[in-house]
């Protein structure tokens, strides 16, 4: 079940992240759920211990997991774009 709550909250993070950081258009599910799932991991690895929030991957499902989460998943579209345009948008 736990693999079945990874997917659908990546999905809806990487979602999220991508309408915020306007790049929609570009990306499927499959891309949404896999930016949601590793920006939350690097959400909770360097983001995480500056603020004392636990994360998703701990078992703490609560809105400052989800804001870590969600803020990871930005800041990772946000250098596959400098990296894919030369510009963050």
């Amino acid at each position: 079940m736990n693999l079945v709550i990874w997917l659908a909250v990546g999905g809806l993070i990487g979602w999220l992240a991508s309408l915020f950081m306007k790049s929609e258009v570009r990306q499927g599910p499959f891309l949404h759920i896999v930016f949601g799932i590793v920006g939350a991991m690097l959400g909770g690895w360097f983001i995480s211990p500056l603020v004392g929030v636990d994360t998703l991957n701990q078992n703490t499902f609560s809105f400052g997991a989800l804001l870590v989460s969600f803020f990871g998943a930005t800041l990772l579209l946000a250098l596959v774009n400098m990296l894919r345009r030369g510009s963050v948008r």
